[in-house]
């Protein structure tokens, strides 16, 4: 009676830990002795890092000046414009309804306009910024919408400025809720920076579907994810220290 063969492991690529003996059997360990993990890992933490301090930047950049425009505007704001207001409120909710993903894939050709590619971190960089521009700038408003309607009368009976109230009044005194807004948006971004690798923008996100995913190497997806868990408490961390720093209300 003839047996039946074995199977080789290698049949079974979709259990995880056949896999990575199969890697193991093949010359390629697992965890940081996989040769994956030593030749991309770092250049995956660096993209990732760089997709979400840029984009960041110049979200809250250009999100507080959005955020500052519904302000004035608005019902509280030293130049009411009710048509301005609801064009710019309508704008803002527009960009926040639309799913990371599909602007993504939306606004390609202005990514390549901008940064002459549409794959990679550099090119992840500019969905990554008009999508979080928006979040960023009701952030702002919100915030703002905290301070003490009495400050701002006190700075008018002084003589002050539309300037220098919207500066010198509303910005700082918001200043701890608008470092904490930051710190939301941050946060945010390095998620979707993960998502953005799924589509060719390189980073930890990448690295994670290329070869945790495809290949089962269950190691690479859980080493990725603690990764991004320290970089967000590393970011919270800092930003809850730095809007105490700034909050003169507690001194």
């Amino acid at each position: 009676m003839s047996t039946l063969p074995t199977p080789a492991l290698s049949a079974h690529p979709a259990h995880p830990a056949l896999s990575a003996l199969t890697a193991a059997a093949a010359g390629d360990g697992t965890w940081f002795e996989r040769n994956v993990i030593k030749q991309k890992l770092v250049t995956a933490i660096l993209e990732t890092l760089g997709m979400t301090f840029i984009s960041g930047a110049l979200a809250i950049t250009f999100g507080l000046l959005l955020g500052l425009a519904l302000v004035t505007t608005g019902a509280r704001g030293q130049h009411r414009n009710r048509l301005l207001y609801e064009t710019l409120s309508q704008l803002v909710n527009f960009g926040r309804s639309m799913p990371f993903i599909i602007l993504l894939v939306a606004i390609i050709a202005f990514t390549r306009l901008i940064v002459g590619t549409s794959i990679g971190w550099e090119a992840a960089c500019v969905p990554l910024t008009v999508g979080a521009i928006p979040f960023y700038a009701r952030l702002v408003e919100n915030a703002i919408a905290e301070v003490d309607e009495g400050k701002v009368e006190a700075a008018l009976m002084m003589g002050a400025t539309p300037t220098q109230i919207t500066w010198g009044v509303l910005v700082r005194e918001a200043l701890p809720g608008l470092i904490s807004a930051g710190t939301v948006t941050f946060i945010t971004l390095l998620g979707y920076s993960a998502m953005a690798g799924t589509v060719g923008g390189g980073g930890l996100g990448d690295l994670a579907i290329q070869y945790g995913h495809n290949r089962n190497w269950t190691d690479v997806i859980i080493l990725t994810v603690v990764i991004i868990a320290i970089i967000v408490a590393v970011i919270q961390v800092a930003g809850d220290l730095l809007a105490r720093v700034v909050d003169h209300r507690r001194r």
